[in-house]
């Protein structure tokens, strides 16, 4: 069985060892001594690492790598809402924990990357290499995958249980189920150096979403412009179908 590196096993990384576990070896890391026995008794080999943002001696390049196929890394390098905030110390680590990692690598990114501008954004208006919280992986390891993850939905996350403000404002939003399937395409595909937005493709309002979610009708309009992120390139390249590709149905 091939096995798989998932460095940050929280709400996301849980649900990519799961939907994986069937076909890899899943080794784990985490930074909650209290999770250890949890990971274990999923079947999964867990290492207690974290990457503070300060320099620390102790962090050594993680012992299982030559062992692993790929690696996923869940850890958040762009600061709140993908602000762009440097983490210098905190990328320093993760490289000195990575080694000199030669093979599949994927670093969960945010649509956050992009202005807060009214546009329909893709790929291309953002580079990778100008962006510092992707950049500083790329520069080492010009192999790793790029996903751009909206915001981050499906089970108890949906809009109807946060305090929501902005109800007209466009949505980007993504299932954990359809990033599941991305990575799960890219990994048979051995895919490399890619850079995608990993974005439901229909793009209502927040009203919209928190009235479907409530099972209340929605009679106003939709926007026409607003702030979107493309997940065409994603969809053309990959030829990619998503489970959920309407935030409204994200609960059904």
């Amino acid at each position: 069985m091939k096995k798989l590196g998932i460095i940050g096993c929280g709400w996301l990384g849980n649900h990519i060892a799961e939907r994986l576990s069937g076909q890899y070896e899943i080794f784990a890391t985490t930074t909650s001594e209290s999770k250890i026995e949890e990971l274990q008794s999923k079947g999964y080999h867990p290492t207690l690492a974290d990457f503070p943002d300060h320099s620390i001696e102790a962090i050594e390049e993680w012992d299982v790598l030559p062992q692993l196929d790929a690696v996923i890394i869940t850890v958040p390098f762009s600061g709140i809402r993908g602000a762009q905030i440097s983490m210098k110390e905190k990328q320093h680590n993760l490289l000195k924990f990575l080694g000199n990692y030669k093979s599949q690598l994927f670093l969960m990114s945010s649509t956050g990357v992009y202005p807060q501008t009214d546009k329909d954004f893709t790929e291309d208006d953002q580079p990778a290499q100008e962006v510092e919280s992707e950049s500083f992986i790329l520069d080492k390891f010009p192999q790793t995958n790029i996903l751009r993850l909206a915001g981050l939905m499906g089970d108890q996350r949906l809009l109807k249980n946060y305090n929501i403000s902005g109800l007209d404002l466009l949505v980007n939003h993504i299932h954990y189920a359809d990033i599941c399937s991305v990575v799960e395409k890219m990994l048979d595909n051995n895919s490399e150096s890619k850079v995608y937005n990993v974005v439901a493709p229909i793009h209502p309002n927040k009203e919209e979403v928190i009235n479907a979610q409530k099972d209340l009708p929605y009679s106003g309009e939709r926007a026409e412009i607003g702030r979107t992120i493309s997940p065409a390139k994603l969809i053309d390249e990959l030829d990619f179908e998503f489970q959920y590709p309407d935030p409204r149905y994200f609960h059904v």
